[in-house]
Order: C-alpha cells, then sequence, then structure tokens
C-alpha cells in the first residue's frame, strides 16, 4: 500500500524542506520514493537540480507543481512508487490544504521556541479538520536540554506527543543539502543520519 507523508508547517524556516529531502533519501534505500515540491520558494527544487548533476546519488522520482494538481499527481505516483513525499507551503492555504487531505501521515517540524509551537496548532487544526493523523517532529534541537525541556511542557499543556525521534541542530544536515545530498549518503556515520533513520523507522512503524 503506498503511503503520502506530507511535510507542513505555516512558519518558514522550520526545517520542512530539509526534513522532507533527508526522509526520502532514508526511504530510497529501501522503497521506492517520488518528492513533490508544492512550495512556491522552490528550495527542495533547487536541491534536486543540484542532485540531479552528481552521479553518486540515487535517483528520485521528482515533481515540482501547483497544488491545484497535486490530488490528480498523488494518484498517478501512488500507482508506481512506496512512499510519496510532499513539501508543502510555509502558510495555510488552499495548497497546504491539498497536501495533507492527501496524505497518510502529516509531519509537522518544529523548532524549540514558543513561535514554532504556536504556528503548529493551526496545522494540527487543519490536519484534524481533514481526519488526517499527524505528528509532531522536534527539529534543530540544541545539546541543552532546558529549551527542549520547555518545548515538551508546552506540547503537554496541549495534549500533544510528538515523535520519539527527534533531529539535532547540526552542520551535517546542511552540508548535505547544499550538495544535492541526504545525511544518509553526506555522513552515513553521522549522529545526523542515526537520527535520520530513526525517525524513518518510527515513521514506518506508524504507517504500519
Amino acid at each position: 500500500m503506498p503511503h503520502v507523508v506530507a511535510v507542513a508547517q505555516r512558519k518558514g524556516g522550520a526545517g520542512k524542506t530539509t526534513l522532507a529531502a533527508n526522509l526520502a533519501v532514508a526511504l530510497a534505500a529501501e522503497y521506492k520514493v517520488a518528492l513533490v515540491d508544492i512550495d512556491p520558494q522552490g528550495s527542495l527544487t533547487q536541491w534536486h537540480a543540484i542532485r540531479m548533476t552528481r552521479t553518486d546519488a540515487k535517483p528520485l522520482t521528482f515533481a515540482n507543481l501547483s497544488g491545484w494538481r497535486l490530488t490528480a499527481e498523488l494518484d498517478r505516483l501512488k500507482r508506481t512508487h512506496d512512499f510519496v513525499i510532499v513539501d508543502s507551503p510555509p502558510q495555510i492555504d488552499t495548497d497546504a490544504k491539498l497536501a495533507i487531505r492527501g496524505a497518510s501521515l502529516v509531519l509537522i517540524p518544529i523548532q524549540p521556541s514558543p513561535p514554532d509551537l504556536w504556528a503548529a496548532e493551526g496545522t494540527i487544526k487543519l490536519a484534524a479538520e481533514e481526519r488526517r493523523p499527524a505528528v509532531i517532529v522536534l527539529n534543530r534541537v540544541p545539546p541543552s536540554s532546558r529549551q527542549k525541556d520547555i518545548l515538551a511542557a508546552g506540547l503537554a499543556d496541549r495534549g500533544i506527543v510528538p515523535m520519539r525521534a527527534t533531529l539535532g541542530n547540526r552542520t551535517a544536515f546542511v552540508d548535505a543539502f547544499a550538495a544535492g545530498l541526504g545525511v544518509t549518503e553526506g555522513a552515513p556515520r553521522s549522529s545526523a543520519a542515526k537520527e535520520i533513520q530513526a525517525l524513518m523507522r518510527e515513521i514506518l512503524e506508524r504507517v504500519g
């Protein structure tokens, strides 16, 4: 059964695109994966363009399109892929709604800061309205536990249980993305690669 994972967050700068790229690369080691960019900023499209110039990167099916075409594109891609990862726009609009509506799972990356948590509430609400499962991914978590503890308390107050796997604030993610790679390719023995693999395994558990 094919699965669609929408990476959504109404606040920019939460690491949405980096998460989508790294998750797709990690999954592609075992599954047939497609990536879809409906974010007008096009950062994922630029990443993929760099990737296409490399000879050491596993090919990924890729599409860059407007959100109104998303439903038909998802139907097409699900016929030939195990996973379709969608990088959605950093705001709640029609395109984001279509991405969430078509998802098997909605991933909401948030950094350990109150604005990220506040922004995530709108995405959580939209997923609930569309009756789609949504889960928080703690991203760019600093080594200090104080900010993480404050965020965890804020999530608990809202009855939200985040993913067990968290992603640290690591340069390996930045370096790999700039090179058109996932961190599991660019730095396979790094802590960052282990974090992405742990997140991937947890997602596989959730989608069955």
